[in-house]
């Protein structure tokens, strides 16, 4: 077992010095999906946290942009008031169960991608500046990205396909899985400009 390991980590090696910037993304790939499932982890139970709450009755529908094809105005976080299974949004729950899970998977990621996929020795606090600003601008991005997804998803698993409270939990993945996918590309670049190897002085 030993001189297997031993042989994987001397490959791994080998492949590193000859592959510097595919082993890199290979890293960054597995440790983004290990977030990733992390946030699926907490995801719901965050989120049975807030709706035992009045917070799920609170509307939050911010960033009006032009309206839907119905008429209907289009929020960049649309988040009505009522549980999805009554055919609301969510309410403030949802939001805050939401970007509870995508900040703790994403500080965690911040370190990790840091430390061990750009083993990055740069300035750790203005890394973390860029990162937030970052982080910032995708949520808001994937999140108008999500009011054309989000609502067909959850109408076919729960309404049309009937699976009710399964059908809610498995939207809830995909939802997740689709927003993870587009900060997977976007931050792949990104971190390779803030996470800097700087010469030693």
């Amino acid at each position: 077992m030993k001189q297997h390991s031993r042989g994987l980590i001397g490959f791994w090696s080998r492949y590193s010095e000859k592959h510097p910037n595919i082993a890199q993304f290979l890293i960054f790939f597995l440790l983004s999906n290990g977030v990733t499932v992390l946030q699926i982890v907490v995801m719901p139970l965050f989120k049975s946290l807030f709706a035992k709450t009045t917070l799920i009755d609170t509307s939050f529908q911010v960033l009006q942009l032009g309206s839907n094809f119905d008429g209907t105005p289009y929020y960049v976080f649309d988040y009505a008031a009522g549980a999805l299974s009554a055919g609301g949004g969510g309410g403030l729950a949802y939001f805050i169960a939401v970007q509870l899970a995508i900040g703790m998977a994403q500080i965690i990621n911040f370190f990790l991608q840091r430390n061990i996929t750009f083993k990055s020795n740069s300035n750790i606090w203005q890394a973390a500046f860029w990162y937030v600003i970052a982080y910032i601008v995708i949520s808001i991005g994937a999140a108008a990205a999500q009011g054309l997804y989000k609502a067909p998803i959850y109408n076919l698993l729960m309404n049309t396909w009937g699976m009710g409270g399964a059908g809610e939990t498995t939207a809830d993945v995909i939802t997740m899985i689709i927003n993870s996918a587009i900060s997977f590309w976007v931050f792949f670049p990104i971190f390779k400009v803030i996470f800097k190897q700087e010469p030693e002085k």
